[in-house]
């Protein structure tokens, strides 16, 4: 008897091999999977080789036997996937690529909260007039909906769409942000209070609000994918939770529960990709030209470089080998879990530290590029973006946070953190630094050369005198 683990949980290998032998779910995925690359996720995360195709059911069951337990495909769709290659240009990406879909990632850990997302983001697709769209659950927390490529204008200002990937992409999801965001927030409110939803899906308060409230989209994130962007195709198992990636009738989402989604109960009834047959060919344009209307009024290009943080009191970068154990011997190292929160550890923790904004940007790639998988490129970037642009620098969060450091295990405290005692007495990671740097004596050294450390008594910052009350 072959078994394998996801989490805890020893699962019975057949059962998968059952599912996935099924000549409907076949059927469907490898109609899912036509025009894309389609690579195989394992138990752990990892993805199979690249590029790669399914063509016929025994490519899938292939794949199962090595281990495969779920399929993800290309957000876009291509001539000849085989060709792709990690080193092609833009141009020639574009010259391959025959299209692409809009696909919105409603990305939020709360399923109550998903839902209220999806339903106003259908509520705009319809009020633009789009009816050709599909809606499925993820298999995990959340949902995708799409938009089929067919139903985009041909040309965009005298251009061929298909080659407007990702910067067309990139306009039509945050102009939806933004059309959505004003029902959006009165939805949540209903729900329950700011500080009841920062708990649900793990963030402060602070990370959810601004001068104008609630921000609904510093809860749900719905991020911009970059070129050769996978997603779980539909009727495909999800590597974790083994629920299926189900696709589901849009009016069907308030009743629609996560056990719906058990291999056993699916059948192939609704589609995720409308059937050509059935699309309302164009029927995006609208939403095309509203998109990029708003784009060019509010949209900013993106600076080359980032703007420094504004840190008032003048810092020597403290480096790397004064960092704590869960970030330099833990984090830095790379993850399979926590990745996202530990963005937020890592960029409040190094501003913290010093770094410039071009410093923390090149530590942090370096280190997604050992994640397992890596975060999208894009995701760090806004992330970094909206920190930069803080007036004050936040702490990251405190050492006896339950939603971070130890929740994904990395909490791995030294005699530093202990201080000859037999609990931590580190209360942030940021003071672990400053502990370490007067126990080697650094602190004498930098008042020497005339600058101040946020660890001295002379240089300590209102954010840290506040830090508890932040907290």
């Amino acid at each position: 008897m072959v078994a394998i683990y996801v989490g805890s949980e020893k699962i019975d290998f057949k059962k998968i091999q059952s599912y996935y032998s099924r000549e409907d779910i076949q059927k469907a995925i490898i109609e899912a999977a036509k025009g894309r690359e389609v690579v195989s996720v394992f138990k752990d995360g990892r993805f199979g080789k690249r590029p790669d195709i399914l063509q016929y059911p025994a490519d899938i069951m292939q794949a199962v036997r090595e281990g495969t337990i779920s399929f993800h495909g290309s957000v876009e769709r291509w001539q000849q996937p085989m060709k792709l290659d990690a080193g092609m240009t833009k141009q020639q990406l574009d010259e391959l690529r025959s299209g692409w879909d809009v696909l919105i990632d409603v990305d939020v850990p709360d399923f109550e909260i998903a839902k209220a997302a999806v339903k106003q983001i259908i509520a705009a697709l319809k009020e633009h007039g789009i009816t050709s769209f599909g809606l499925k659950f993820t298999g995990g927390k959340s949902f995708h909906i799409i938009v089929p490529f067919e139903s985009m204008p041909e040309k965009v200002d005298m251009k061929p769409t298909k080659r407007m990937y990702p910067e067309a992409m990139e306009k039509i999801i945050e102009y939806i942000k933004w059309y959505t965001t004003e029902p959006l927030r009165d939805e949540l409110l209903s729900i329950a209070t700011p500080t009841e939803l920062a708990e649900r899906v793990g963030k402060n308060i602070i990370d959810i609000t601004s001068n104008e409230g609630l921000e609904p989209f510093k809860i749900v994130n719905m991020d911009i994918f970059g070129s050769r962007h996978m997603f779980r195709l539909p009727f495909s198992l999800h590597e974790k939770s083994l629920l299926v990636s189900l696709p589901i009738k849009v009016e069907n989402i308030d009743k629609f529960q996560k056990a719906d989604a058990a291999p056993e109960k699916v059948k192939v009834v609704e589609k995720f990709l409308i059937p050509e047959k059935k699309l309302k060919i164009r029927d995006a344009g609208a939403l095309v030209v509203e998109a990029f209307d708003w784009a060019a009024k509010y949209m900013k290009e993106k600076p080359k470089i980032l703007a420094k943080p504004k840190i008032k009191t003048k810092i020597r970068k403290i480096p790397e080998s004064q960092f704590p154990p869960c970030i330099k011997n833990r984090i830095l190292k790379g993850l399979a879990d926590g990745r996202k929160r530990s963005v937020f550890i890592l960029i409040n923790f190094l501003r913290n530290m010093g770094w410039s904004a071009e410093e923390i940007e090149k530590s942090l790639a370096e280190w997604n590029e050992k994640n397992y998988p890596p975060l999208r490129a894009n995701y760090i970037r806004s992330q970094l973006r909206w920190h930069i642009q803080q007036e004050r620098n936040l702490l990251p969060p405190n050492c006896d946070n339950d939603n971070f450091y130890i929740s994904f295990g990395v909490c791995k405290p030294d005699a530093i953190c202990m201080a000859n005692t037999k609990t931590i007495t580190i209360k942030n990671p940021v003071n672990y630094a400053f502990r370490k740097m007067r126990r080697e004596g650094k602190f004498g050294k930098e008042k020497k050369k005339g600058l101040k450390t946020r660890g001295s008594r002379t240089g300590r910052t209102a954010t840290f005198k506040n830090a508890g009350k932040n907290r």
